[in-house]
């Protein structure tokens, strides 16, 4: 079976948005020690990724496809993720919010690009998204504060593994 590009985009957002749920459920787990403050934001945006994981399994599942071979690989990455910078305090956990989600907007805007006029079941998926994606990037840039270590540190570290993750899904 020859997947399209929709198809295959579909499954890499589906493994992603897996990926930002464990990503959520890392960081609420050590966030309510170190940084209780943040944990509703947190609950609020796993569940939005919930929902987001949800739009893309529908989608395959219409389409008969398997989910994305990066599936559980996204999930155990997100997961480490999570705990490592929930375990560093609110401004890591912010600055790793920004730097997937600088990431995630400029893919899902590619991939909209892409897609035109070719995939129309799989633009509505990416676009049913957007604006959540948007207000976690816009509420976690507010949340940082100027010159503080983390976002200088984790912004190039979880940007880059972020752009490596997606890339590895769309050739697996």
């Amino acid at each position: 079976m020859r997947l399209t590009l929709g198809d295959r985009i579909l499954k890499v957002n589906h493994a992603g948005e897996h990926g930002a749920v464990h990503i959520y459920a890392g960081q609420r787990l050590l966030a309510r020690f170190t940084a209780p403050a943040v944990c509703a934001g947190l609950a609020d945006k796993q569940a939005h990724e919930t929902r987001h994981r949800a739009i893309f399994a529908a989608e395959l599942a219409r389409r008969a496809l398997p989910r994305c071979r990066s599936y559980w690989l996204c999930a155990m990455g997100g997961y480490f993720l999570g705990i490592c910078t929930g375990l560093l305090g609110a401004q890591a956990i912010a600055a790793t919010t920004v730097a997937v989600e600088r990431v995630v907007l400029l893919h899902l805007q590619q991939q909209l690009q892409t897609l035109q006029g070719q995939d129309s079941a799989a633009t509505e998926s990416i676009e049913a998204i957007l604006a959540d994606e948007q207000a976690h990037h816009d509420d976690a840039a507010a949340q940082l504060k100027p010159g503080q270590f983390w976002p200088r540190l984790l912004d190039p570290l979880v940007a880059g593994a972020t752009s490596a993750v997606i890339w590895l899904g769309m050739r697996l």
